[in-house]
């Protein structure tokens, strides 16, 4: 299905990522997964020396100069290594945003340059252990003084915490907590971050996720990002790259282990024939690939209306519709890919059980689905509720629509 909508560019590229993808050693994926690796440097090294990253980004800092289409193109293939690599691969276009949407010159060179090179590792510091979707509630706290702020705080769940050089940080420089009293800040970890690895996690292993402290830590003024008290701004930037890559990523695992099901459906016997010519089985396939082409068209129209319209409500209802939807069938296929392989899913002879702990965080992370719901529910309600001449109203095409007296509404 995908095919329909590739240029011969994305075809290419897509090729190239799959190069890139078929030449990871398989020992990387279980050294991360049985934390022997906490983060895989050489990976993202390896990555910048063929230019797939921040593959959206100009050339004049390292980037191809693509858009949201070719991205996720390059993102479901990254996906079929699982969510660690697939989150290592998506921080360089997330916090990369952030520096190439609101940055300065000077902090273009400093920081996304180097980052594209594979010579500077970034992170994203947003979750706090009082605060989790409540992210304007932060506690974080930075104070000028002179020419720095201090910075005061925690964040925790930071991707990177163990390996990363540079953090973006959101902390408060206002009063109250609304989009108006946030600022966001690169701060470099010899600036004075305690990072502390603290999390056994169920999946998702080898991304060296850990808690930072920040404790009067020094912050140059020339690295704020945009201006004071525009945080805000940032992270509904930011929000977009959150969520269209794990949509993408989990396309990429879904398909990884619904591709191992159907191939040992087309191997295992019982009771004399094939497994997939049993309707348990193959109509669990049929299921699986009708939501996988979806969760990838979904994913396709959203990216093409960000690089159409950019950050609008339009969007971001979206770009939430499609990280809801794809980390939910993620979810279900892999859950039912393991059921096709039976109890030999469920050991560590096929990765299927590695890409279901995985997937399981994709509908945590970057806000969780309930947070989606909020999303796409607003964002829809005021697009329903504008008065659109050009539009047929359908509500008057009821055979009693215009009775007077019916419709009542308090």
């Amino acid at each position: 299905m995908f095919q329909a909508f590739l240029t011969p560019q994305q075809r290419q590229l897509r090729d190239e990522v799959r190069s890139f993808v078929k030449s990871v050693p398989r020992q990387l994926l279980l050294d991360m997964d049985s934390e022997k690796v906490l983060f895989p440097k050489e990976y993202l090294v390896e990555a910048a020396k063929l230019n797939l990253l921040g593959l959206r980004f100009s050339k004049d800092h390292g980037g191809r100069g693509l858009q949201w289409t070719d991205e996720i193109i390059a993102l479901e293939e990254i996906g079929v290594l699982g969510a660690s690599l697939a989150c290592l691969y998506s921080l360089v276009t997330i916090v990369g945003e952030a520096i190439h949407f609101f940055g300065t010159p000077r902090q273009k060179q400093k920081y996304l340059e180097p980052v594209l090179k594979g010579e500077l590792f970034c992170a994203e510091a947003l979750t706090e252990p009082r605060g989790g979707s409540d992210f304007f509630g932060a506690t974080t706290t930075a104070r000028k003084d002179g020419n720095y702020y201090i910075l005061n705080g925690q964040k925790r769940f930071v991707v990177g915490a163990q390996g990363a050089d540079i953090f973006l940080v959101y902390a408060k420089t206002g009063e109250g907590s609304t989009s108006k009293s946030l600022s966001a800040f690169i701060v470099e970890r010899d600036m004075g971050v305690d990072a502390k690895y603290v999390y056994g996690l169920m999946g998702t292993r080898g991304g060296g996720a850990g808690r930072l402290i920040f404790k009067d830590t020094r912050v140059p003024a020339e690295n704020l990002l945009l201006e004071e008290s525009r945080g805000g701004d940032v992270f509904h930037q930011m929000m977009i790259p959150e969520r269209l890559t794990t949509a993408a990523a989990s396309v990429g695992s879904a398909r990884a282990a619904l591709e191992i099901a159907a191939r040992y459906s087309d191997r295992r016997k019982a009771f004399g024939q094939k497994i997939r010519e049993f309707q348990g089985v193959n109509f669990k396939v049929s299921d699986s690939i009708t939501k996988l082409d979806a969760a990838r068209a979904l994913a396709f129209a959203a990216a093409s209306a960000v690089d159409s319209f950019g950050s609008t409500g339009y969007t971001r209802r979206l770009v939430s519709e499609s990280k809801k939807f794809s980390s939910d069938a993620a979810w279900q296929i892999i859950n039912d890919s393991m059921q096709i392989l039976g109890g030999i899913g469920y050991t560590t002879v096929y990765p299927v059980e590695r890409l279901l702990r995985d997937s399981r965080l994709m509908m945590i992370w970057t806000g969780t689905t309930e947070i989606m719901d909020l999303i796409i529910q607003h964002e829809y309600y005021k697009e329903v509720l504008k008065t659109d001449s050009s539009v047929r109203d359908s509500e008057n095409d009821a055979a009693e629509a215009f009775v007077e007296g019916e419709k009542i509404y308090e």
